[in-house]
């Protein structure tokens, strides 16, 4: 692997490693989002950034952000947090076989606050 292109795309390089056939038996069970992140860390070791400075990149570029408008970004990055949020549902996902599953949960969530009413779920008779 060149380190300059390595250095560039750590996705690429993930991608391309997953894929190799000579590695795809031992790196089955690893996700690739993992070895996105092991690749960043190599990256910012090769660039001599510290163990923090680099888990805060990481940190930045692999959470999302609540309030960011995802309609503004390019296909590239929306597929990215798109990722992201999938592998995020993945982990906190109940399945069936999870010791801790509940059919048909319910849950009531605390109102501490009077609800605010919003004016496009009112009712209004002239609108029928």
């Amino acid at each position: 692997m060149h380190f300059l292109y390595f250095s560039k795309d750590c996705s690429r390089a993930a991608e391309q490693l997953k894929n190799n056939p000579r590695h795809k038996n031992y790196l089955e069970q690893v996700s690739l989002r993992q070895l996105e992140k092991l690749f960043s860390f190599l990256r910012g070791y090769l660039w001599g950034q510290s163990l923090a400075e680099t888990m805060e990149q990481i940190q930045r570029e692999t959470t999302i952000d609540p309030e960011e408008d995802l309609n503004k970004l390019d296909d590239k990055e929306l597929a990215k947090r798109k990722s992201i949020m999938d592998e995020l549902f993945e982990k906190n996902q109940k399945k069936k076989d999870d010791p801790n599953f509940v059919y048909d949960l319910e849950v009531e969530f605390p109102q501490d606050e009077q609800l605010q009413s919003c004016g496009w779920d009112t009712e209004s008779a002239d609108e029928f």
